[in-house]
């Protein structure tokens, strides 16, 4: 398809969302990239955008604006409208807070694929505000700016023809901050790098960020209580200092590692641990496709992306001792567990698969609207 415009937040780091931008650019390799800033290295740059350039707004060129972009965030939503995406048939934009808000006429068709709604303005309002101890004016100025941001959030849904959710779980979050339905195609994990194995060693694994809401501190916490299992805790942040303090002699912290030896690391892993409640969870699905069980949170996408019994075990409550409970129904059953069909499990959610569902969508919609 011809004429397409590829919307995102901003291009700063090479994450979840960002996968998804790589494959659309993989789908429409003559699609326009605009995005709020665009401070990526240029090796993710070449990964994601195909040695092509973006199209920023004014952002870009305020000061220290590659260091302290989000400082900047009261003026995101007045950035994306300046973005002018009229010369477009298709908008598809990619949209974790901003990018949905572009702004279009009545002969373009906008899908969003909506990984979540701005998270810190909604659900984890209260949360972030805490996290981040916002208080006296600090809190005052980013809890007016915060509430700005929900008024003109809740305007922006009726710019979108068609959203589609990165899982039910999110599907069902933007049926109740914006009141729409939303098709769910789960997003691409590069399954194919993270290959079978059999042979498993004796320690637990988790990967993560060390900050709040990822609950790595329950993890640990939980294995401190159980000595005589081994975890490895690869990743690092802000919570360092606590998770380290919690950690017993049967845990290890490891810093964050090369692809390598993280795919070493998921592959020889008994079982994989996850704690947060995620909207999609890419991690969950790269441990089962190295056919690696997973234990986890039952709320959020693990729900949707690990079989209780079969690929791993769900656990209810975001507890330490529902993880050690969990750890233990794990070793019980662990013996009936196939590796292979864990493994086979995880190719549905395949970049591939991702790219295929993508192009299809956006063709059957605009045969739609377009011939109307």
């Amino acid at each position: 398809m011809n004429n397409i415009a590829l919307v995102h937040d901003w291009l700063v780091n090479y994450m979840g969302s960002e996968r998804c931008v790589e494959s659309f650019k993989n789908i429409y390799p003559e699609s326009i990239v605009y995005t709020i800033v665009d401070f990526l290295n240029e090796q993710d740059r070449d990964k994601i955008l195909k040695s092509g350039k973006s199209r920023t707004t004014f952002i870009q060129n305020l000061p220290f604006a590659k260091k302290f972009h989000r400082h900047y965030f009261p003026l995101f939503p007045y950035a994306i409208e300046q973005l002018d995406v009229s010369e477009h048939d298709v908008i598809l934009s990619s949209s974790h807070a901003f990018a949905k808000g572009v702004l279009t006429n009545t002969n373009q068709l906008h899908v969003c694929y909506c990984h979540t709604p701005i998270r810190y303005a909604w659900d984890l309002y209260h949360q972030y505000i805490r996290e981040a101890k916002l208080s006296g004016l600090t809190g005052y100025v980013a809890k007016k700016a915060l509430h700005k941001i929900r008024i003109w959030d809740y305007t922006t849904p009726n710019r979108v023809d068609h959203f589609i959710a990165n899982s039910k779980h999110i599907a069902k979050r933007i049926r109740k901050v914006y009141n729409r339905h939303a098709d769910v195609i789960y997003p691409p994990v590069d399954t194919e790098l993270f290959t079978f194995q059999q042979k498993k060693d004796d320690y637990y694994l988790t990967v993560s960020r060390f900050v709040p809401y990822k609950k790595i501190d329950q993890i640990v916490e939980a294995f401190s209580k159980i000595p005589d299992k081994k975890l490895l805790v690869i990743g690092d942040g802000p919570d360092e200092k606590r998770i380290k303090s919690l950690a017993a002699k049967n845990i290890e912290i490891i810093p964050f590692q090369p692809f390598d030896q993280l795919r070493k690391y998921m592959q020889n892993a008994k079982a994989f641990l996850f704690a947060a409640e995620e909207d999609f969870g890419i991690t969950i699905v790269e441990a089962q496709s190295c056919g690696t069980p997973v234990i986890a949170y039952k709320v959020g996408g693990a729900s949707e992306t690990v079989i209780d019994k079969k690929t791993g075990i769900l656990y209810d409550l975001q507890e330490p001792e529902q993880i050690i409970e969990a750890v233990n129904k794990f070793e019980k059953h662990e013996s009936t567990f196939d590796l292979q069909i864990i493994s086979e499990h995880a190719k549905q959610f395949s970049r591939e698969n991702f790219e295929l569902q993508i192009e299809n969508y956006i063709k059957q919609k605009s045969d739609i609207f377009f011939n109307q």
